[in-house]
């Protein structure tokens, strides 16, 4: 079958080495759990909703790649896609590449996405694959922000910050995950872009700095980043009304 007869295969990458410090002690933030479940599993689970996704690769942490797996192993996945895991780096970057370098050939699509975001809709999922299989190059689910936002001539810790400026909210929006791209353009983009610090934290933002287009499609609510105890508080409280509502 030829390339352009064969129809695309969508990989998902889930960087999932971290540790998640401000959640405060304990398990890695990836396995912290929601209503007795690891939030890498949601995670993985949220990926495999998708009947477009056929693998999901986890990047674990480089000492703890077989206990992650025993973690997946412990709970019931889909038998339609496959989940594959490897071993990370010392940053997110990093991880995505090694995560990049996992895929099987015949990959067109890859998301990126992030453990911490357990509750993604597979809608937003779906909405993201196909903007990628209409052509976009690279795309991002994203809300417009509801406060003001300033710019501001940053401070010692917990004194005064000049403000800067404020930019114009109606141009502003909150990203989320899954990223998606097309495999060849986020492939050269970590290829050719250099970390900065501790790496780059958005592939998209990646894919910018390389001077290609990336587009926004309408993100989700649900799709919050769990980093905060409170953030813990709403991620139960939003499969509580998932399993009162849908049966989730």
């Amino acid at each position: 079958m030829s390339d352009q007869t064969r129809p695309s295969r969508t990989a998902a990458v889930i960087p999932a080495a971290g540790k998640g410090v401000r959640l405060g002690p304990g398990a890695p933030k990836a396995l912290r759990t929601l209503s007795g479940t690891p939030m890498l599993v949601h995670a993985v689970r949220a990926m495999a909703a998708s009947r477009a996704v056929s693998l999901v690769v986890v990047v674990a942490p480089p000492d703890d790649v077989a206990g992650v797996k025993n973690v997946l192993a412990e709970h019931a996945m889909s038998d339609r896609t496959e989940v594959l895991v490897v071993a990370g780096g010392d940053t997110r970057q990093e991880s995505v590449r090694l995560g990049l370098d996992a895929l099987p050939e015949d990959i067109d699509i890859v998301l990126v996405h992030d453990a911490a975001r357990p509750l993604v809709p597979v809608d937003t999922v779906d909405g993201v694959i196909e903007a990628v299989r209409d052509g976009a190059q690279a795309v991002v689910p994203a809300l417009p922000l509801a406060d003001t936002v300033k710019e501001v001539e940053p401070a010692e810790k917990g004194e005064p910050e000049p403000v800067v400026a404020t930019p114009e909210r109606a141009r502003l929006r909150a990203v989320q995950t899954p990223q998606g791209f097309d495999r060849d353009t986020l492939v050269r983009a970590h290829h050719i872009v250099r970390p900065d610090g501790e790496g780059a934290t958005d592939c998209a933002g990646m894919v910018e700095r390389l001077g290609g287009p990336v587009v926004v499609v309408p993100g989700h609510e649900e799709a919050f980043k769990v980093t905060r105890p409170l953030d813990l508080v709403l991620a139960e409280a939003v499969l509580a009304r998932r399993r009162a509502n849908d049966g989730f």
